[in-house]
C-alpha cells in the first residue's frame, strides 16, 4: 500500500480538487502503472486516452466495430459502442451511437449511482479509455475479479497474501487503545454547541489508534503515524487509517441519519454493531474503484477480459447490484443477505482495527453525548471519485 498523505486546509485536500486535467485528483491515485507498482488497491492507471494495444482496442471508425478476443474468434466488444435503435418517425431526434459511460462523467464524483446502474445493465464489460482499463460493475464479476488468481497485481485488506504477514497482534490491546481514543476524541466535542464529526472525530480515530498502539506521543501523532507507526503495526495495509477515516465516516452518517438506527444501536450488543457496520461498507464502501491486472483470458458477463489488460473493479457499484441485494440503496443492518467487497475475509490489523473503530466510535459518540443528532436540516452528501465518503458530518451534540 502506499503512504498516506497528510492532510492540509480544507481548500487543499486532493479529494476536494475533483478532476484536473483529465487525472482524478485523489490522495490515492498515483501516476504509475499498477502493474508495475503492485500496491493497487487504491490506484488508477494513467487517465489519457489509451493507446492501441492487445488490451486497448483501437477506437472505431464509422464502419469498424471493435471486438474482445475469445478462445474461438473475435466477437463484437459488449457495451463499448452500440448503435442505438432508430427514433420513430415523426420526433425529429437523429439516431446515433450509444456509448457507455465512465465511472469518470461529470458528476460521477457527487452521484456515481446512475452510471453505475446503467453499467451493469448494460454495459457489464466496456472499455474505457479514460481510465485505460476494461470496467466490471456487477457484483458476481467484482466479486471474482477480487479473489480470482487470474486477475493479478494487488490485493485487499484481509485476503490471503495479506493473512500471511501478519502474526502476534494483540487484539485485547488494539481494543482497549481504540476504546481509549474514542472517549478522548467524543469528550473534547462534547460541550461543544455544534461540531463536524468527519474534521473532530473520523479523522482523528484512526490515525490516534495506531499512534496509541506503538507509543507515538500524542504530539507526533499525524507526522509519524501515516509511516513508520502504521508500518511497525501493520505492515503493508498499515497505511489503511485515510481508507478507514472514510468508511468511519460513512458509518457514523448511515447510523445518525436514520433515528431508528440511532436507538437500535445506541446501547446494542457487538454483534449488531458489526453487522451494521458491515452493512455501511456494502452501501459506501470507501473504495469505489479498485483496479487489476489479467494474468489469462477470464469470462464475464457480457463477454471476455483479455489477458494482460488492466481492469476496474466499480466497488461501488457491485455493492448495489439489486442480483445480489435486495433494495440495494436501502441501509439495514439486519438485512438477510449481508456482504461487502472493501475487506477480505482474513485476519489482517487493518481489517480489524477498523471494526474496532466502528464499534467504540458509537459507543463513545453516544455514551458521551446521548442527545446526539445531525444539525437541522443537515444530510451527509458522500462525494469522490476513487475513495468516496461524507466530507462534514455536522452534530449538534447537546441535541
Amino acid at each position: 500500500m502506499t503512504a498516506e498523505p497528510t492532510r492540509g486546509t480544507g481548500d487543499d485536500r486532493p479529494e476536494d480538487r475533483g478532476v484536473r486535467d483529465g487525472r482524478p485528483e485523489d490522495p490515492d491515485v498515483r501516476d504509475d502503472r499498477p502493474e508495475e507498482s503492485g500496491g493497487a488497491w487504491t490506484r488508477l492507471p494513467l487517465m489519457q486516452p489509451a493507446t492501441p494495444s492487445a488490451a486497448a482496442p483501437v477506437e472505431p471508425g464509422p464502419h469498424r466495430t471493435p471486438s474482445v478476443r475469445t478462445g474461438r474468434s473475435a466477437a463484437p466488444l459488449p457495451g463499448r459502442v452500440r448503435t442505438a435503435p432508430g427514433p420513430a418517425v415523426g420526433t425529429g431526434r437523429a439516431g446515433g451511437r450509444t456509448v457507455a459511460p465512465s465511472p469518470l462523467d461529470p458528476g460521477a464524483s457527487q452521484d456515481p449511482h446512475g452510471i453505475h446502474r446503467r453499467l451493469r445493465e448494460e454495459f457489464p464489460l466496456t472499455y474505457d479509455p479514460l481510465l485505460r482499463a476494461w470496467v466490471l460493475s456487477r457484483y458476481a464479476d467484482v466479486a471474482t475479479a477480487l479473489t480470482d488468481a487470474r486477475f493479478t497485481h494487488g490485493h485487499r485488506p484481509g485476503d490471503p497474501p495479506c493473512v500471511r504477514a501478519h502474526v502476534d497482534v494483540d487484539t485485547a490491546a488494539l481494543r482497549s487503545v481504540t476504546e481509549r481514543t474514542a472517549y478522548v476524541l467524543a469528550r473534547r466535542i462534547a460541550e461543544r454547541p455544534q461540531a463536524d464529526l468527519v474534521a473532530d472525530f473520523c479523522h482523528w480515530l484512526p490515525a490516534g489508534t495506531v499512534a496509541a498502539a506503538v507509543g507515538v506521543p500524542y504530539r507526533d501523532m499525524m507526522r509519524l503515524v501515516r509511516g513508520r507507526a502504521a508500518g511497525a503495526l501493520a505492515g503493508e495495509c498499515g497505511t489503511q487509517i485515510a481508507v478507514r477515516e472514510k468508511a468511519l465516516a460513512s458509518f457514523v452518517g448511515n447510523v445518525l441519519s436514520d433515528p431508528d438506527q440511532v436507538a437500535a444501536l445506541r446501547d446494542a450488543p457487538a454483534a449488531l454493531v458489526a453487522r451494521a457496520w458491515t452493512e455501511s461498507l456494502r452501501r459506501d464502501p470507501p473504495v469505489q474503484i479498485a483496479v487489476r491486472r489479467t494474468a489469462a483470458e477470464v469470462p464475464v458477463s457480457g463477454g471476455t477480459v483479455p489477458a494482460g489488460a488492466s481492469v476496474a473493479l466499480l466497488v461501488g457499484s457491485a455493492g448495489r447490484d439489486p442480483e445480489r441485494f435486495r433494495e440495494p440503496d436501502r441501509f439495514d443492518p439486519l438485512r438477510d443477505d449481508p456482504g461487502q467487497l472493501t475487506y477480505g475475509p482474513g485476519f489482517c490489523p487493518a481489517v480489524l482495527l477498523a471494526g474496532i473503530e466502528a464499534e467504540y466510535a458509537l459507543r463513545a459518540l453516544f455514551a458521551e453525548m446521548p442527545r446526539l443528532r445531525l444539525a437541522d436540516g443537515f444530510r451527509p452528501t458522500p462525494a469522490g471519485l476513487i475513495t468516496r465518503a461524507p466530507r462534514t458530518l455536522i452534530v449538534r451534540p447537546r441535541g
